[in-house]
């Protein structure tokens, strides 16, 4: 009967004056109508037979909606699979059949009027913690491990690089491995993603301790920062990937989902600022100039202008010098580790791991080299991840050698820490910021505006090294730094939508995004590191003096001003091609959600027609 009114619809819709016109309406309401959801363009020759529609629909169990002549999806070009729309056709015609005219369609079910599950501000909050710990070690790490291999560990600067580029080269390496293995994870009662974060936690704080331990023995220190590091680096994978596909299985909704980001990076970039507080005041009275002779402290140095007796003394303050630095890493890492535990309690506690409850029931997980030629070949994935591989590699740069500079090139050893302290509280200050004008200009115009706010300032701190213009430029890189960590971020769910909309059929797809982006960005970062740990080899860095020569000073000038600029100036270059505008995310926004409906009316006639 509800296939005859639809025809019977039809054929009234072709005698009316306007017939080409109203054929090609009266042919999309019933092409709606296989779905069991008929829209009915509102006409002036159907407008008497909305109620004759409305007692139908009470009576016959069909969801009539008269909407105007154009609906949102069809204004943005909605690419939706007829395959799909055949399917639910089909099972809604055989379920119509069996449905007694007095029996309601949709009896309970209250999740049907709106697509996107809405998070609560705890739940924010708690998923946004669960992301803070892992930036409180990677501050840490990103400002004082290179010059803690030098100075403390006293490995000199080739070894340094070789531990720098391997961890981070093996680091990049685990991110797909790891990511094929959460693609073959089994949904548990707390998730697909969450026993993987819970599970690592505890052996990421024991590595993580170690990693700021010196050994006892010389020879093998080597050795053992690189084990060390390379285990952190992939225990921290085993963290960081699952956490950022999690994004996509708290909401089906953008807004939703870019709230959620922008928490999170609020709160990871105050984790920054918690990780270089706690790192940097505690380990700042290892690099002060309290052990160094008015003079570079060298043996032959001392030989020439010492007694024997002075010779003794002063190398035994710098021996207790040493072990005073070694204990006060050590405390940095314990503190650091138990921020770790305590949030990684918190996001479990806190957060609820969702599937897409609207997903077609044909889809099917994809295996994982299918879906990995899926997504290398998905242009916007490409294009965003080569964009941001470049910016990374600058951030990254400056991160790395700033202590070294402040200490070395531009005489500012005594305020490096309230520095970085002050980069990090401008950055979380400016978060905000940054949302709402990604929401009031789009988010291509937004990286293009906070990325570039960084050339000119870190330019200006190489010419004109003092306290004034440092802080200045503290203030102000903060900003750049707030929009390279929000930015990416928040464009990787439009890029996986896209990509979902273009293949509506696969499923399991979301952690080879993510951890493919993470592979490339941290395996550039790892060439960058290691690469400019060599050059201050080559320059001939002095491992433990208190000045460095003319060279090394000349090189850390490169790689905190040149280098970066010309990275970000690549990437940016690049992001020019970035294809998902603001309107290309609200069609996406829009078909995803016809999508769903079409699910919905798909997945209700097959359970009417089960029962």
């Amino acid at each position: 009967m509800a296939a005859e009114r639809g025809r019977v619809v039809t054929e009234e819709e072709r005698e009316e004056p306007a017939a080409s016109g109203a054929a090609a309406r009266a042919h999309r309401a019933h092409t709606r109508s296989q779905s069991h959801i008929q829209f009915q363009p509102q006409t002036p020759g159907a407008q008497w037979q909305a109620p004759r529609a409305l007692a139908h629909t009470r009576s016959h169990s069909h969801a009539h909606f008269t909407t105007p002549s154009r609906t949102p999806a069809q204004k943005y070009g909605c690419r939706l699979t007829h395959s799909l729309s055949a399917m639910a056709g089909a099972q809604g015609s055989s379920a119509g059949q069996l449905i007694k005219p007095t029996d309601p369609l949709f009896p309970k079910t209250p999740q049907q009027t709106e697509l996107g599950q809405k998070l609560t501000l705890c739940s924010k909050l708690c998923f946004a913690i669960g992301g803070a710990p892992k930036e409180v070690a990677g501050s840490a790490t990103a400002f004082f491990f290179q010059i803690y291999l030098l100075d403390v560990a006293q490995i000199n600067a080739f070894q340094a690089s070789m531990v720098l580029f391997i961890g981070k080269a093996w680091g990049a390496v685990t991110d797909p491995v790891v990511g094929f293995f959460i693609t073959k994870s089994r949904w548990t009662k707390i998730g697909r993603l969450m026993p993987w974060m819970v599970g690592c936690s505890p052996f990421l704080v024991v590595s993580y301790f170690y990693l700021w331990f010196v050994p006892p023995f010389i020879s093998g220190r080597f050795l053992w920062y690189l084990g060390f590091y390379c285990l952190y680096q992939t225990l921290i994978t085993c963290f960081h990937v699952p956490y950022s596909a999690l994004t996509m299985f708290l909401s089906t909704d953008q807004k939703e989902r870019d709230s959620a980001t922008a928490y999170r990076m609020t709160m990871e970039v105050l984790g920054t600022l918690v990780g270089a507080a706690i790192q940097g005041q505690i380990v700042a009275s290892a690099h002060t100039l309290k052990h160094c002779p008015p003079h570079n402290a060298s043996a032959g140095y001392l030989g020439n202008n010492g007694s024997g007796a002075e010779i003794v003394r002063r190398l035994v303050r710098s021996q207790d010098y040493l072990s005073h630095s070694k204990e006060v890493y050590m405390i940095a890492a314990g503190v650091i580790g138990g921020v770790f535990l305590v949030c990684t309690v918190v996001m479990f506690l806190g957060v609820k791991e969702r599937d897409d409850p609207y997903a077609p029931r044909t889809e099917k997980q994809i295996p994982f080299h299918q879906g990995f030629i899926l997504v290398m070949r998905h242009g916007p994935y490409l294009t965003l991840t080569a964009a941001f591989l470049f910016i990374t590699v600058a951030i990254q740069l400056v991160q790395s050698n700033f202590v070294l500079f402040c200490t070395y090139a531009a005489d500012l050893r005594d305020h490096f820490q309230n520095i970085v302290l002050t980069i990090l509280v401008s950055a979380v200050i400016s978060i905000p910021v940054w949302q709402w004008f990604l929401q009031r200009f789009g988010k291509k115009t937004a990286a293009f505006c906070g990325i570039t706010w960084i050339m000119p300032f870190t330019l200006m701190l190489v010419f004109i090294p003092n306290v004034v213009v440092a802080y200045v430029v503290a203030v102000s890189s903060g900003l750049s730094v707030a929009a390279s960590l929000l930015l990416p971020w928040s464009m990787l769910p439009d890029v996986v939508d896209d990509f979902r909309l273009a293949n509506p059929y696969c499923k399991g797809h979301e952690a080879i995004f993510y951890s493919f982006y993470v592979f490339f960005t941290k395996f550039a970062s790892g060439i960058s590191l290691g690469v400019s740990t060599l050059c201050l080899e080559f320059a001939g860095y002095d491992t433990g003096a208190c000045k460095q020569p003319a060279p090394v000073v000349y090189t850390l000038k490169l790689l905190i001003g040149a280098a970066p600029v010309a990275f970000i100036v690549t990437g940016l270059m690049i992001l020019l091609l970035y294809p998902i505008s603001e309107d290309v995310r609200l069609r996406n926004r829009l078909c995803l959600d016809e999508l769903r409906k079409q699910s919905i009316s798909s997945r209700t006639m097959e359970d009417l027609n089960n029962a």
